[in-house]
């Protein structure tokens, strides 16, 4: 393994559970946009475009861009807490398009303790193989549309939220990330009062807002 480059690794790290997780959920967005009557290259370009399954399923629904781009904003703080560890040069900008909350939660985890050489490279296999991952799990569902009932698939496009989940809930451990995940679970039921385009978005904003309030006074 002490051969092995951070691009290698990374992916090689993507493919166990994380794999799984994403697998699970792009694999029901497949089958629901098939049972939605769209083509497969909606379904692709959804999936490896918007990459991200509460925009995904807006889309999927009828709610338009302007609400998919809504419920996706919360990639721009992620990218902004990312950045700092994937170096000053531009090659960072090649992680752009693989931004999404598995890749970061485990880079999250994982980088503070990679070397700074290596860090944008362990991002970037880690990123590219859960995209292909997502993109291949969503064609896999599309072909299987009407194999999977119903709840099983209500199950499957769960998996990966419930996986980010335990990450954070992992990485809850140091008090700052304790704090953030108790306010945003005191947040959640913004998300279900208001609009499926605001909802997500408030409540990580209102959340993480005192989160990061209460955490700065008990620093002062």
């Amino acid at each position: 393994m002490s051969g092995t480059g951070p691009f290698a690794r990374a992916c090689r790290e993507a493919l166990g559970a994380p794999a799984l997780a994403m697998a699970a959920t792009f694999l029901a967005f497949g089958t629901a946009t098939a049972a939605a009557g769209l083509p497969l290259g909606w379904a692709l370009l959804a999936a490896l475009g918007v990459y991200g399954m509460p925009g995904q399923m807006i889309l999927l629904g009828g709610g338009g861009v302007a609400a998919a781009v809504a419920a996706n904003a919360r990639f721009l703080p992620m990218a902004v807490s990312l950045s700092p560890w994937l170096g000053r040069g531009g090659a960072r900008w090649l992680s752009l398009p693989f931004i999404a909350v598995t890749p970061w939660a485990m880079a999250m985890r994982q980088l503070p303790h990679t070397p700074p050489a290596e860090r944008l490279r362990w991002f970037l296999g880690f990123g590219l193989t859960s995209w292909l991952v997502a993109g291949l799990s969503s064609l896999a569902g599309f072909l299987l549309a009407g194999r999977l009932p119903g709840p099983v698939l209500a199950v499957l496009l769960l998996t990966n939220p419930i996986y980010f989940g335990l990450i954070v809930a992992d990485a809850a451990r140091v008090h700052p990330a304790r704090l953030s995940v108790a306010c945003g679970l005191l947040a959640t039921p913004l998300a279900l009062v208001l609009p499926a385009s605001l909802g997500l978005l408030a409540a990580g904003l209102v959340g993480g807002s005192v989160a990061f309030a209460l955490s700065a006074r008990r620093r002062d």
